[in-house]
């Protein structure tokens, strides 16, 4: 896809705008010579599918059991990580687990180690491929996978920075071309009780929204201590979390999942302007790399609606993850420990609850199957996006406007992926830090 007709996609926010252009997008000569190349990956109920697991941390051992539990005839076969140990302990936790045992076939020569270990396991023969290295990685996994025609579960987000958004939709357009299913882990949308509650909010039960306020206050997470051997690249890979060349910073890495709650709820309209402001208060040492451990961002929509975004990672506070809605006919919240609407009475969802992260999976493996490709890449880009431009406002310290992220050339990769010296990146500081 041309850089001219990616712009064009993600300079409009609004979900109507972009399908029109979308149309376009796929009339462009580059998608023609692709499409020449398109072909449908129709599978029998009985037929294996080979499964390629890439970056074995915590996340990515789950994401492997709830694929080898979402179809009978499936195997994980191929590994790869940036780390031995890492590969190891995630291929010995998920043999305990009696269920999905018998469906582990990972040979020792498919096993793969380094930064390049992706490429081994997408050839290594595979037919669907979990992206869960950190998020730095996913658009040049993405991409891989999806030039070598396999089905993909990406993990979110699905970039850290605008030029990883663009290589993310243009991956995403080749993949609907291909008839390939592309599965985000944004794993609310797959919530039965998200998708009434939201549904109702469409229906107009709570009237025109004016503002939502989406929270995710927690306390802090894991952190690696530096050892002796490492170099510098092996600390900040094994504590990508608090690298924003890694994660995209917290409010990226994680409260983009109720962001992208917000983005849902207005029916796929995106802000077209955001100021904030953010810092580390708590988390102030070397070992929390350059990350901000407080973020609040203001989006504004084109009709003056207001959505606040509330972000923070420290000890000993009251945590609260959840989206509030506010309409002209009564207000919703809409979080994991409840789901409700109040207009005078209160409705309360009562329905069943399903494990939203095996749901993915489920719906990934049934699309496969039925020859009904699933491609979430619209809203996983798009919700990224709106994560990261949060971020430029809380950095800078400046209004920004869509169009000013959607175009913007920050480039957070490092000068090489190879284990040595690397400097750790500065922190932001607002008003004297630049947007790029």
């Amino acid at each position: 896809m041309s850089k001219r007709l990616i712009s064009l996609i993600l300079k409009s926010p609004s979900r109507r705008q972009f399908l029109r252009t979308s149309v376009l997008a796929g009339a462009a000569g580059a998608l023609a010579q692709r499409a020449s190349m398109a072909h449908s990956f129709t599978v029998a109920g009985s037929d294996l599918l080979r499964i390629g697991l890439i970056g074995c941390g915590g996340r990515g051992t789950g994401a492997a059991a709830e694929a080898l539990a979402a179809d009978k005839n499936v195997k994980l076969v191929a590994m790869g990580d940036a780390f031995k140990d890492r590969l190891e302990s995630s291929l010995a936790e998920l043999k305990k687990n009696k269920e999905i045992a018998p469906k582990i076939e990972v040979r020792q020569d498919c096993c793969f180690v380094g930064f390049d270990a992706y490429k081994q396991v997408i050839a290594s023969g595979v037919d669907v491929v979990l992206l869960a290295a950190p998020p730095h990685f996913r658009p040049q996994h993405l991409k891989a996978a999806v030039e070598a025609g396999k089905h993909v579960f990406a993990e979110k987000p699905v970039a850290v920075d605008t030029p990883g958004v663009h290589s993310v939709l243009a991956s995403c357009e080749v993949a609907r071309k291909k008839n390939l299913s592309i599965v985000s882990g944004l794993c609310l949308r797959y919530s039965q009780g998200f998708q009434e509650t939201i549904q109702r909010i469409h229906d107009n039960a709570v009237g025109e929204i004016r503002a939502l306020q989406a929270n995710d206050y927690r306390g802090p997470i894991w952190i690696k201590p530096r050892q002796r051997e490492w170099s510098d690249m092996e600390w900040q890979m094994r504590n990508w979390y608090y690298f924003t060349w890694l994660s995209g910073d917290f409010n990226v890495e994680q409260h983009v999942h109720y962001l992208d709650v917000c983005s849902w709820i207005v029916k796929g309209e995106y802000p077209v302007r955001a100021i904030g402001t953010g810092g580390r208060q708590v988390r102030t040492g070397p070992e929390y790399g350059n990350i901000y451990d407080h973020h609040s961002v203001v989006y504004e929509y084109s009709d003056g609606a207001k959505l606040f975004s509330n972000c923070r990672q420290q000890p000993g506070c009251h945590n609260d993850m959840s989206c509030q809605v506010m309409g002209t006919k009564g207000t919703a919240e809409i979080s994991e420990r409840g789901l409700s609407i109040s207009t005078g009475s209160t409705w309360r969802y009562r329905g069943p609850k399903n494990n939203i992260y095996q749901t993915e999976h489920d719906e990934l493996f049934a699309s496969i199957r039925n020859s009904k490709p699933i491609n979430n890449g619209d809203y996983m880009a798009k919700s990224t996006l709106l994560a990261i431009m949060g971020r430029m406002a809380t950095y800078t310290g400046q209004l920004i406007t869509w169009e000013q992220a959607m175009n913007s050339k920050e480039d957070l990769t490092p000068p090489k992926y190879e284990w040595g010296s690397l400097a750790t990146p500065p922190i932001a500081m607002p008003g004297l830090t630049q947007l790029t």
